[in-house]
Formats: C-alpha cells, structure tokens, sequence
C-alpha cells in the first residue's frame, strides 16, 4: 500500500490471494495478477465474478481477437483484475496496452517460479523483467508458500527490487502433527487412519491408475471415498471436487493434480502414499489440512521400497540429451512444423496420442518436454477445461445479406442469435451440445456449420477443449542445433538430488522434531519441538524435555508462590501431565536447591 516492492511469504492456506486482492481494491485502476497456472487463473477469476468484482484471464486457448476485446476492456472499463500468464508479457499487443491501463499494483503468484534453482523453476517468468520497463512505478508483490533461503533472495534479485523486503509469516502449522510411519501394508494402515481420525481426508499418490485401486479399497472397507487425477474430463473432476468439498464423499484419493486453489478448511488429515520429490511439494500438499486451526494430521507411510522408487524417479525425471532430442524432432513432426516457422504458434497437445504416434514413453517425454521449456524453446500449460466460444464477426446489415444468399444456414444464425445475446460485440460462451438439441441435429452437424462460418469469417469459433495448450516459443530449430547446456542440465540434476535426499532425510530421521526437519529447510532454525509429532511423542514417552520441565516448573513455581504444599497436592494441582514426569521435574528442583521441605514437611520455594 505505501508503494513497496514486496515479498510475501506465507505458508499454505496463509491468505495470499487477499494480500493483494484487498489493496488493489482499495485503490483505483487495475491489478495484474501473474500466474504459471490457467486453472488456478479461472477458479480465481470465478471467486472474484461471483462476489460482484470483474475480473478476468487471459489464457493460450484464447483466439487474438478475443485476447484483443479482453485488453480493451481492461484499459476501457471497470475491470479491476487482469489474470495473465508470464509468456503473455512477450506478445506486442500485451505490452502497448499495459502502457495504456492505470495498473496500481503487480502481483506475481507462485513468485518461486522465477528461481532457476527452486523446485518449479519456469523460464517464462524470468520475462517479468518487461513489467518493469512497460510499468517502472508499480509496485510489484510477489508472493509463494514454498521458498528456501536462497530462492527468496533469488526472487527479489530477479524482479529487481528497488530494496531487499520480505515479509514472512512462520509456516509453523501449530494444529498440525506430522507423523511418519514405516508401514509394509500401507491401506491396511490407511483404512485405520481413516477409520480413527474423524473428518474429511486427502490422500496423494504418485500415479493415476492407484487413485482409483485406492478409493475402491477404502470402499470396500465401508470407508466413502471418490479418486480424482488431470486424466478425467472437466464435467467429471468438478463432480467429485464439488461432492468432496460438499462432504458427500470423506477421502480423495488424487494426484498431485488435485488441491491447488481450494480451500477447504476442515481438512483432518492428509495421507501420502508415496514419497514426494521434494519437501517444497510435501509441505504445499499436508498445508492443505487443518485450515481451520483445529488439530489435523499429516501422515507419510515409508517403507525401504520407497526409497529406491523415489531414486528411480529422479533418474527418468533426467532423460538423456539424445532423448531430449528426438522428442523435440518428434514434435516438430507431429505438428508439420517445417524449420524456421512455428513462433508464435499455439496448439493443443494429447500427450498420449503423440507417445502413441512415436511409439516413445510417456515419462521420457513428459521429461523431455520440461527440459526444452527449460531452454525456452517451447511452453507447455497444464491442462485446463476451455468452453468454446463464439463472436459474430460481420456487421448486421452484411450478416442479412449472408443470410438472404445462404438460405441453409439462415435458419442456423438465426438459432444463434436467438440463443446467445452479445454476439456482435464479445466472445460468448457456447454449448454444441444444447444447440444440437434445439436443432435436432446430431453434435458433429452443429460443429461442422460453426466450423463452416468460421472458415467463410462469418464468425470466429474457437472449439472446447480439455487439453494443455502447447506455444513455440521460439521458430522451430534444426534438431542438431537445438541448445542445451550441459552444465546446466548437470547442476539440476544435483539440485534434484539434494531435494530428493532432504525427503528421505525427513522419512528416515526418528531423532529429530519432524516439524523442525521442516521448518529448518525453510530457513527457520530458532523453533521449538512441536511435541506432537511422532518423534516427539516417542521421545516425550522414554525423557522430560526442556519445553516440558519449564512448562511443569513454571506451574509448580506459580503453586507455591501462593502457600506450601504436600507433595501429592501439588502433584494432583498441575493437570494434563504424566505424574512421573511431575515428581522428576520436582526432583530435580530440590536438587537444584529450588525448592524445599519446611518443618511441616511442606515444599516451599527457596527464596
């Protein structure tokens, strides 16, 4: 608000959609929000909508035109948000307008992108240095849940802020008990979590097909339980979303596709199956329960197999630089895209057609894919649901006459044009499916005559689609010139490895408080034991630890400040403590010359 560069960073759940949601309506003109993720965008874009606050995105899926409509209202109307995705700051039209909108703040979600060294590094995000030339006045506010000590200061070299400020909420979780257990049958232990701790669960796990095998166990074990993964179409993920939120099924068994922007707070627990990749992504994920601040869990089942699965996902996450390669040639080919061409481009991608086309591993590509983003080359979004849409792009009196010289598709406008209002002037959102009923003709009909119009520019119709959206970011190379560095490609693989060693280090250490191992890795090192975790708890079963003797002492202390007691008074007067612990902790105080028996065998405070 008094104009500082800023970086906030608060743990999950900590409130950073309203840091800077509040300030850019509290001031005139328009926030823009950067973020990596086009479904997070839309659920954002909808939250804000439904309270009365415009809003909107502008995502890869959209058509120039639209994108064109969109910044015009931005700089025209009364939009007071405007969503983007990093790459954007590339386009022209993008960077003229932005000169034109009266931006009163700039707030980069998910900032830890832009670190080359952070467990989600993203290239497109080193682009938000343009933001300072296009706007040098607006302060920026940058903001993530999952930083290290040397990806916060990363991040404010990156952005170039004009001072070092970082403001930091503790991710301590004081509700939240981390618990790690070795477990050879892990759903035979899921099935007791689920049946012991009341609530509403999570449970992550690595890959698609055990969500389903997972949820059908719980079932099966009269637990209620739905699967979710980015593999189910849109219609389907919101279902069991809205069902899950709405308590009509209790556990989620999901990848790590599910979680990101909701906020159910009465989340009791959070199980996974399967190690993370890192303790950044642990951390995001077992944040989302206990929102509430009442007591929740977050479990991780750990066996010996897991470690060398975990060891063995680093490997394929590093496919070789000939692998790299030949899936950058592949794509070129898949999409015709001849040498020189392409910049600009953007296209759907099925992962899975092309890995069919190619006969290649879905992995290695996946992989693959990352690493020539990495380079710059390419951008791939996650996959997100698009409806399609629709814009009328003649006039009404050329429209008349199309209509008179087409008698076929008079009929077919004017179903439009009854159905939709808005048509002349934005993109409007479609359904082929209500439009084949009110016609009576199949679904492949009504697309084939949207298709029609649009290629005769009648209308501009741009298709549903489910898919991640694939941008050449650069003219399609030459495959022997395709660059990667080697170096670099050597330095994230240790940077991988390190992060892969912290988890295991987490699973493996049973000396240690597990919510200090985290806090720890965040920077955080002057904490306390959490006393809840299953480290400490075994610990507190077998020692009295310091944060319990001063806790017993101080109670013990306040007693006699008042009169002397009978040692078994005072024992019975402190509560919720094991009794031997309470006859050590005066042990030791008389031994320490604290405390004392008086003539009548009463114990005093030695003054």
């Amino acid at each position: 608000m008094q104009g500082n560069d800023t970086l906030a960073l608060l743990p999950t759940g900590g409130g950073k959609s309203i840091c800077f949601q509040v300030p850019a309506m509290a001031k005139e003109g328009i926030c823009i929000v950067v973020s990596p993720l086009i479904a997070l965008m839309k659920d954002q874009v909808e939250s804000l909508t439904n309270k009365g606050i415009k809003a909107i995105a502008i995502t890869s899926a959209m058509h120039k035109r639209e994108i064109d409509i969109a910044l015009d209202n931005c700089v025209h109307g009364k939009i007071k948000f405007l969503y983007l995705s990093p790459e954007r700051l590339e386009n022209e039209i993008v960077k003229v307008r932005l000169q034109r909108m009266n931006v009163n703040l700039i707030a980069i979600d998910e900032s830890h992108c832009i670190s080359q060294w952070g467990y989600d590094f993203r290239p497109s995000y080193l682009k938000l240095e343009l933001l300072r030339d296009i706007l040098p006045k607006v302060p920026f506010l940058a903001l993530t849940a999952t930083a290290t000590t040397d990806v916060v200061k990363d991040i404010q070299e990156k952005l170039h802020f004009k001072k070092n400020n970082v403001l930091q909420k503790s991710f301590e979780r004081k509700n939240v008990a981390y618990i790690v257990l070795d477990e050879e049958d892990k759903l035979a232990r899921l099935v007791k979590i689920a049946n012991k701790i009341k609530g509403t669960g999570i449970v992550y796990v690595r890959n698609r097909r055990k969500t389903q095998d997972i949820a059908n166990y719980l079932k099966s074990n009269k637990i209620s339980a739905d699967f979710y993964h980015a593999g189910l179409d849109s219609k389907t993920r919101d279902i069991k979303q809205t069902d899950w939120i709405n308590n009509k099924s209790r556990v989620i068994v999901c990848t790590n596709a599910f979680g990101m922007g909701i906020d159910k707070p009465d989340v009791r627990f959070v199980v996974h199956i399967d190690l993370p990749d890192s303790l950044e992504a642990y951390f995001q994920e077992a944040g989302r329960a206990g929102r509430d601040e009442l007591k929740a869990y977050a479990i991780l089942l750990y066996n010996n197999a897991d470690k060398i699965e975990l060891q063995r996902n680093v490997e394929t996450s590093f496919p070789s630089i000939d692998e790299i390669r030949q899936t950058y040639q592949a794509l070129a080919n898949y999409y015709q895209m001849p040498t020189g061409s392409g910049l600009g481009t953007t296209l759907s991608f099925d992962n899975a057609a092309f890995c069919d086309t190619y006969k290649l591993q879905a992995i290695t590509v996946f992989n693959s894919l990352k690493f020539i983003e990495r380079e710059g080359y390419i951008l791939l979004s996650d996959a997100f649901y698009q409806p399609a849409r629709i814009k009328l792009e003649m006039n009404r009196e050329d429209l008349y006459k199309f209509q008179i010289s087409n008698p076929t598709y008079d009929v077919f406008i004017k179903l439009l044009l009854r159905s939709y209002s808005g048509l002349f002037d934005n993109f409007v959102k479609i359904n082929e499916f209500e439009l084949a009923k009110k016609a009576n003709l199949k679904q492949e009909e009504i697309v084939k005559r949207l298709n029609y119009l649009h290629q005769h520019k009648i209308i501009i119709y741009s298709p549903q689609t489910e898919l991640p959206q694939l941008t050449f970011t650069q003219p399609r190379v030459d495959t022997k010139d395709l660059t990667l560095s080697k170096e670099n490609f050597s330095l994230l693989k240790k940077r991988a490895i390190e992060r892969m060693e912290s988890v295991l280090n987490y699973a493996e250490d049973h000396h240690k408080c597990r919510s200090q191992i985290l806090l720890a890795y965040f920077g955080e090192t002057n904490t306390k034991r959490c006393n809840q975790c299953d480290v400490c708890l075994e610990e507190n079963r077998k020692t009295l630890h310091t944060d319990e003797f001063d806790s017993i002492s101080g109670q013990i202390k306040q007693l006699l400040s008042l009169h002397p007691m009978e040692l078994k008074m005072l024992v019975n007067s402190i509560t919720d403590v094991h009794e031997d612990k309470i006859i050590h902790t005066i042990q030791w105080m008389i031994d320490n010359d604290q405390l004392i028996y008086d003539n009548h065998n009463l114990l005093c405070l030695v003054l």
